[in-house]
């Protein structure tokens, strides 16, 4: 993707799971990890929503030339591989990605591309005639615009939480 979206506040992240082992606080870590995991669901919804109604329109020709040559839908499976992570080891954080193991392999540029804003392909797979179309806005670094503020503020108030609790 243009960039992963990271939760991530290394040396507080890091300094707190240090603590966080060593007073054995399996309930606090399970809390920490569920809350987190909370703070980047509303990002990864509205990143699936804004690819789910992101639309497409071409330059070419007005009319519609025949039926679909797949029955996947583009949008919908591109939705669908939108992931969070959450890990409280070694490397603490969240991470919001789009997991490409889980798109066919003609489609794992697809979201790079869609977001770029270009899409030129071949015209129902005729290599010698293709097409471009147009995808605005660009859906994934304008939904991770506007989600970083408040991400990074209930991630904030989770970790001075888990901070008292440690105290």
């Amino acid at each position: 993707m243009p960039g992963d979206v990271r939760l991530l506040n290394t040396g507080s992240l890091l300094e707190l799971s240090r603590r966080l082992r060593a007073a054995g606080g399996e309930n606090i870590r399970q809390s920490m990890h569920r809350r987190i995991r909370r703070a980047a669901e509303p990002l990864r919804d509205d990143l699936q929503s804004a690819i789910r109604q992101t639309r497409i329109t071409s330059d070419g020709r007005r009319s519609r030339g025949g039926p679909s040559p797949t029955t996947r839908p583009l949008r919908a499976t591109i939705a669908d591989a939108v992931r969070i992570s959450v890990r409280t080891g070694s490397s603490p954080g969240a991470t919001v990605w789009v997991d490409k193991g889980r798109l066919p392999a003609d489609l794992k540029k697809m979201p790079d591309t869609i977001n770029d804003g270009r899409i030129r392909h071949p015209v129902f797979g005729n290599p010698r005639r293709w097409a471009t179309q147009w995808a605005s806005p660009p859906w994934w670094d304008t939904t991770v615009r506007q989600h970083r503020p408040r991400m990074e503020r209930e991630v904030a108030r989770v970790l001075d939480d888990v901070r008292r609790r440690l105290e």
